[in-house]
């Protein structure tokens, strides 16, 4: 695990201490307090990112709260506390989200939980699956999602827009007088 490592110097500490930086524990903690309103679990709903970690680090917590969204999301959710146990139930739950609709510029890669390197990223994953909550009758977290608005133009709305000179052109009106550029030709 990640305690065996050595440090980040140089410039690799200079973008971790950026990617943790980011990191919000109020957000967090309205997501740990999400998580137990649909799962009944963490006791502890704290927004430290110590805390954040330790809830979610083995991965079964995410398993049980992706199933209730869909029974049998996540098939089987080992209980081991072996790393490549819990390794594979984040990896099932980051699966069945993506099943679930969460896009997948929004989901995290499984080491960012495991190792503790982006936090940041499952907050923001889980805040995703939060949008579509409601989508299954759970209760949402975070901004409302963005319905779609599509526009119909008929051809003649569309043939009248060639018409138009955008401004980004430029224009010929105003006053130009005692403008010059360069230098005059001397003869």
């Amino acid at each position: 695990m990640g305690e065996y490592r050595a440090g980040k110097a140089g410039i690799n500490a200079e973008a971790q201490a950026k990617i943790n930086s980011k990191y919000n524990d109020d957000i967090a903690h309205e997501t740990l307090e999400w998580i137990k309103t649909i799962t009944g679990s963490p006791a502890n709903t704290a927004g430290d990112a110590e805390n954040f970690y330790q809830v979610l680090k083995d991965g079964t917590l995410l398993c049980k709260l992706v199933n209730t969204f869909q029974e049998g999301s996540v098939k089987k959710i080992n209980q081991s506390s072996m790393a490549f146990k819990c390794m594979e139930n984040i990896n099932a739950f980051l699966e069945a989200v993506k099943k679930l609709g969460v896009p997948p510029q929004e989901t995290f890669q499984t080491i960012d939980l495991w190792e503790r390197q982006n936090l940041y990223s499952v907050v923001v994953c889980l805040q995703s699956l939060g949008r579509k909550a409601g989508n299954f009758g759970k209760p949402s977290i975070g901004p409302k999602e963005a319905d779609k608005n599509v526009r119909e133009f008929t051809e003649e709305q569309l043939k009248a827009g060639q018409n138009v000179v955008s401004l980004q052109y430029g224009t010929n009106k105003g006053q130009q007088t005692g403008l010059s550029f360069g230098n005059i030709r001397k003869m």
